[in-house]
């Protein structure tokens, strides 16, 4: 087996945790190997550090897979970890038929996503190494959950790092376009074909419940609605009236669907719109709300542009505020994971001393339990949701 030596004094990284090593660490690798290959990995003194894949094309050259010198690569290793995956949501996910099965880095496998959603399995693979274990991956998935079906949407945008081209269709079985799922005793319609991220936004689930507890009589504003997964659950939990805004006319079709399927459609308002356009005229008009739930995508995706999707977030922010009555609540989101924790809450509380409102913090959430974090791979805490109440 071929082995990267990394360069002096940076092997800190993955002795804390962290399983990638970039390409700036590798000092030279010791034998031959195709990209893909699983190799080990040594620091400068040639003491070993893991074993994992590479991929001499991407910046991240390698992902460990294992610290454990004794633990081969092989079916059985893949095995255990899918075990180990199951029987932790099996002690964490509650009271839902669609959750994340398998969380790539922080389930110690990877570039390997698997979310279920009922009867069937949609998968990911975004690394060239996790690809080349693909067959085997898909075998066990078959003999250990017994899925009517598994499909995949390995069409990110990071596998174009890798070398790979997007690819989606079905793996196993037949694996409709739509199916429903339930969450918290809502019902919701997914397309696990073209659907945002696999289909729907599980790592919102319980971030969901949550910020229905505060709705009832609420007339409620959710921006960045996409199928309807805020409006709807409020508009169950007995909010009075629901305005929902998403730039997607698709995605509104889907969430007017969703709120027939609840029976809330009488208190729900779906409008396609540009969120950013439709809170300044809301604004202009003077309306005002109990509840604003913001749910953005990403605005950056790489440091670089911080800067910019910083003044984003502040201006919906601001917006936002100035919308809420007071003693009103802001449920505010972001996916952006160079946006920290730190600079989330102060890009808000910079947003309420330009509208002139007082914040009071209810709580501050993250994504669900089957979307763990390991500390020392910030990369997993991606997801912030700041409930606030508003003065």
């Amino acid at each position: 087996m071929a082995r990267v030596i990394l360069l002096p004094g940076r092997e800190k990284r993955l002795l804390s945790g962290h399983p990638w090593v970039y390409f700036t660490q590798v000092g030279e690798v010791e034998g031959e190997f195709a990209a893909g290959d699983v190799l080990e990995v040594c620091d400068a003194r040639g003491r070993f550090l893991g074993r994992g894949y590479a991929n001499p094309s991407s910046q991240i050259f390698a992902r460990l897979l294992t610290r454990r010198r004794d633990e081969a690569i092989d079916r059985e290793f893949f095995r255990r970890r899918l075990e180990a995956a199951a029987a932790y949501r099996k002690k964490v996910v509650k009271d839902t038929t669609a959750y994340r099965l398998v969380n790539a880095e922080a389930d110690f496998l990877p570039a390997l996503v698997v979310d279920r959603y009922g009867n069937y399995l949609v998968v990911q693979f975004l690394a060239l190494g996790m690809e080349r274990f693909k067959q085997t991956v898909i075998e066990l998935l078959i003999e250990m959950f017994t899925p009517e079906g598994i499909y995949e949407r390995s069409d990110a945008g990071v596998r174009a790092r890798e070398g790979l081209q997007p690819f989606s269709g079905p793996l196993y079985g037949e694996v409709p376009k739509f199916t429903v799922v339930s969450e918290n005793g809502v019902r919701y319609r997914v397309d696990l074909h073209a659907g945002q991220k696999t289909g729907f936004f599980l790592d919102q689930r319980e971030n969901r419940k949550a910020v229905a507890e505060l709705a009832a009589g609420a007339r409620v504003l959710d921006c960045f609605c996409y199928t309807g997964g805020f409006a709807v659950s409020t508009a169950r939990a007995g909010a009075g009236s629901v305005l929902a805004v998403d730039s997607s006319g698709a995605a509104l079709e889907l969430a007017a669907q969703n709120a027939l399927l609840n029976e809330v459609a009488g208190r729900c308002t779906f409008r396609e719109a540009n969120s950013f356009d439709e809170l300044r005229g809301l604004a202009d008009s003077g309306e005002q709300f109990d509840l604003v739930v913001l749910d953005p995508p990403a605005f950056t995706k790489s440091k670089q542009a911080l800067a910019g999707a910083v003044r984003g977030y502040k201006e919906i922010n601001l917006r936002a505020l100035k919308l809420l009555v007071p003693g009103g609540y802001l449920a505010t989101c972001s996916c952006s994971y160079h946006l920290g924790e730190a600079l989330f809450l102060e890009t808000i509380a910079a947003a309420a001393r330009d509208a002139r409102r007082t914040l009071r913090l209810v709580e501050l959430r993250r994504q669900a339990r089957d979307h763990p974090v390991l500390p020392e791979v910030p990369e997993t805490y991606y997801l912030k949701c700041g409930v606030f109440q508003v003065f």
